[in-house]
């Protein structure tokens, strides 16, 4: 499995994402953006990009917040994400940028690309499909998706799966119902798997560690979800 470190610059800060390939395979494939959970780019994401490279993807784990940098708990990372939260377009900048590197990479069939996102990364990937960016099809793990902005309307081109924890106290369901009739709206494909008696975080077995009320691993969730995502993207890359 070839790993390899590509660092970008966006707005004079450094990104030092993660590219995962099967080199074995011969030909370009799809490529996947890999967006972390909120305390940024780690083991987990790391983890699930490689596991994307085996099933035949070129899979780049993104370092969201730059210079590599990993929030240790909720009130470090919070100053950060509300700062994106606030202010959209440079937001959407961020991830347009870490698209681009993705396409850039020689091994990866630009007209076939995704997303997928853990907790923040989850909305990270809505909102890189907001944006316009050509996506084929995207997934949220357990994300805090934002309501959509007015000038949004139609700019949804990929197939979209949610994977949701019903009792996931993080994604209250007033803005889970303005995404859903956003997408209804625009007549986009999606899908809602929400998982009961599930709550935050239900993909990354370090949840338990965390100690915090509202997140927690959940072993059924998380392999439902992934085999749902592997559904999608055979169904849009004719597997891989």
């Amino acid at each position: 499995m070839h790993q390899q470190t590509i660092e970008s610059g966006e707005n004079g800060q450094r990104h030092f994402h993660q590219f995962f390939l099967d080199e074995t395979r011969p030909g370009s494939r799809p490529g996947v953006l890999v967006f972390p959970e909120a305390f940024g780019l780690g083991e987990h994401a790391r983890q699930r990009a490689r596991r994307l490279a085996e099933l035949g993807y070129a899979a780049l784990a993104v370092d969201i917040h730059g210079e590599g940098r990993e929030f240790q708990d909720l009130a470090q990372v919070r100053p950060a994400i509300l700062a994106l939260f606030g202010d959209r377009t440079a937001w959407r900048a961020r991830l347009r940028a870490a698209h681009a590197v993705l396409l850039a990479q020689p091994q990866v069939d630009a007209t076939r690309t995704a997303a997928i996102g853990f907790c923040f990364g989850g909305a990270c990937s809505l909102e890189l499909a907001r944006s316009g960016a050509p996506l084929s099809a995207i997934v949220s793990f357990h994300a805090g998706l934002q309501p959509p902005l007015e000038a949004d309307a139609g700019q949804i081109t990929a197939k979209i799966l949610i994977c949701h924890g019903a009792e996931d106290p993080l994604m209250k369901p007033e803005p889970l119902a303005a995404v859903l009739a956003e997408l209804t709206r625009d007549k986009v494909d999606w899908q809602l798997l929400s998982h009961g008696n599930v709550v935050h975080s239900f993909t990354n077995p370090d949840a338990d560690t965390r100690a915090t009320p509202g997140f927690a691993y959940n072993a059924n969730a998380d392999r439902r979800s992934w085999v749902a995502m592997q559904g999608l993207f055979d169904e849009v890359f004719g597997g891989g």
